[in-house]
């Protein structure tokens, strides 16, 4: 026994393994062939050109470069100590911890004596007291973003204004301010948010003798919001778009996976393989949730089948401070026979973020026991005294390097009475966990890009219906803050040419002829473009004298459609070109009327 504690004190003390990045993990064992490599390249490029073997052009880097890496790793080797195998360590034998970490790292193990796990009290990613849910019976609280709710709480059914905003350096903005007075002091209480975050506070308005501009407001807050112009929304049901929004990010649904793991199963298979339920495994599933029938299962179903009982006819589930919970119990979802890796329960448990691993008996685990790319996080729990008055659960909690540390603290030691408050314990420190693990790398990327496009959407939004609400197009809008104008400018240059050239050729025409305006034109150009407006210009009547009878039915659009009577029908092309050349002239004298008015 003394020497399995010295040797547990000796891996305790072992430095964190190290990674490098593209080259992959490195142990001792290669750098031996690293170094024969090394003096390779160092022969190679001290031979002459003549004596050295001929060799395809290299994209590698240079070989001086090389060995300066290889000398690298040389001199980080005493640096670089290796975790022992999981193997190693059951061969010595028990006891042993809950949780091993691998033998290159990557993982950290929750230590119950750290006092600076942070809560709600000190971390910047918690539940406010005041708001949302109040803390569970033991006072265990479920952690989030604050800020997520503040819309909800101070601004939505209150007065306040909101304003939006676009930027070449931050994208989108949207911002929401709101006047308070507290115990006689005033203070505006501010929301901005932007693509990558979203920032919450109350400033004072103590010894200011006005208010503060939006741009102002803005700069608090972010010193990269500088020079900007800001547009009131104007739309009465922003409120509800501004917090369908804000709490994106709020889950009240969860899935978990719930692993059992026997004495001496060290690997995937062994802990996907096991078909059976121990009655200490069976109390513990009861402590989580109610076993229920998954066929016609009306709550949350985290992705079982309830149609069909393609994976499984029951399961575990559990409502928690108003979250829905399902479990995937490994034992519980289809097994198939001659399937090793038993993929029918890995693509449940695999996709979940993190899992609960039950161990019988005395036996470690290890994090990257299990291949996936979503599991970050684990709370390993190992039963004493099962099914007693006395039974008490052990706890350790690992998950990945990038993945934040997360409540409730594990006490010292972690070791629970079986009851309501370890249930309560336990469903807490799931919830934190996966919260805390979508603040890792891979899932922060792909939260941002969600936000991002979120964020454009809502500005779009609030753009169009306060553009609505104001009886304006987007164009409009466009014209009035000093922009070119887009295509409705292009088009209205177009319109002026085209106004020119028909004047022009009208006038050439007269002068051809010597005589006025032929009948098929008379009436149309009365006078100067520069006269016609909306309330001067009237539009043609048709001569007496013509020959044409109504020989169009106006119709929107620039061109409309001819319509030709019997008569028409049978006039020349020549009267009929004509006709089609007066009615156009008419459109375009009516919309450069519109448009210069």
């Amino acid at each position: 026994t003394a020497q399995h504690s010295t040797a547990q004190a000796e891996m305790l003390r072992r430095k964190r393994s190290v990674s490098f990045g593209g080259f992959g993990w490195i142990d001792k064992s290669t750098l031996a062939s690293l170094r024969a490599r090394k003096q390779e390249l160092l022969t190679i490029s001290n031979a002459s050109v003549g004596e050295r073997p001929p060799s395809p052009p290299r994209t590698a880097p240079p070989t001086m470069k090389s060995a300066e890496f290889f000398d690298m790793l040389e001199r980080m080797q005493d640096d670089y100590i290796p975790y022992p195998r999981i193997e190693e360590i059951v061969e010595k034998g028990g006891p042993y911890s809950l949780v091993i970490l691998p033998q290159f790292g990557g993982y950290w193990i929750e230590d119950a004596e750290n006092v600076g796990t942070p809560t709600s009290s000190d971390s910047s990613y918690y539940e406010e007291e005041d708001g949302g849910l109040s803390p569970g019976t033991f006072g265990y609280k479920l952690e989030c973003n604050g800020t997520v709710r503040a819309y909800r709480k101070h601004f939505l059914g209150k007065e306040h204004l909101n304003f939006y905003c676009t930027t070449n350096s931050l994208g989108n903005l949207i911002l929401s301010l709101k006047y308070e007075e507290a115990e006689g002091q005033e203070y505006l209480r501010i929301i901005l948010r932007s693509r990558t975050k979203t920032l919450h506070d109350r400033i004072s308005l103590a010894g200011l003798s006005k208010l503060p501009s939006v741009p102002q407001i803005a700069k608090l807050l972010c010193d990269d919001v500088t020079g900007l112009k800001f547009y009131p929304v104007l739309y009465p049901r922003a409120s509800q778009l501004i917090v369908t929004y804000d709490e994106h990010e709020v889950n009240n649904t969860f899935k978990f996976g719930v692993i059992y793991q026997k004495f001496g199963q060290i690997s995937e298979e062994d802990l996907f393989g096991n078909n059976e339920e121990s009655p200490a495994f069976t109390e513990f599933l009861n402590l989580l949730g109610d076993k229920i029938e998954l066929l016609d299962f009306k709550g949350f179903r985290g992705g079982l089948d309830v149609a069909h009982g393609q994976t499984g006819t029951d399961s575990v589930y559990t409502v928690f401070r108003e979250k829905e919970i399902m479990f995937h119990v490994s034992t519980k979802l289809p097994y198939t026979e001659g399937d090793p890796q038993q993929l029918q329960r890995k693509r449940h448990i695999g996709n979940d973020i993190v899992a609960a691993i039950f161990q019988e008996e005395n036996t470690p685990f290890v994090p990257d026991m299990i291949a996936s790319n979503f599991l970050h996080a684990y709370i390993v729990v190992q039963v004493e005294n099962a099914c007693t008055d006395h039974t008490t659960y052990k706890v350790s909690v690992t998950a990945r390097e990038d993945v934040p540390s997360f409540g409730p603290p594990l006490p010292n030691p972690a070791v629970f009475k079986k009851g309501p408050e370890f249930r309560e314990f336990l469903l807490t420190k799931l919830i934190n966990a996966e919260n805390a693990c979508y603040k890792s790398d891979k899932f922060a990327r792909l939260e941002g890009r969600t936000r991002a496009a979120l964020l454009d959407n809502l500005h779009d939004e609030l753009h169009r219906q306060t553009q609505a609400m104001l009886g304006l197009g987007s164009d409009d809008d466009k014209m009035e803050n000093g922009s070119h104008g887009g295509l409705l400018e292009s088009f209205k240059r177009a319109m002026r040419v085209r106004s020119h050239s028909m004047e022009t050729m009208v006038g050439a025409h007269k002068k051809q002829h010597g005589g006025g305006v032929p009948g098929s034109l008379s009436g149309v150009i009365s006078q100067s473009s520069t006269e016609c407006t909306k309330s001067t210009f009237t539009p043609p009547n048709l001569s007496a004298k013509s020959p044409l009878k109504s020989p169009v039915k106006r119709r929107s659009g620039l061109f409309p459609r001819l319509h030709a009577s019997a008569d028409s029908q049978t006039d020349s092309r020549p009267r009929r070109y004509a006709a089609l050349l007066k009615h156009c002239a008419v459109q375009l004298m009516e919309l450069h009327a519109i448009i210069t008015s």
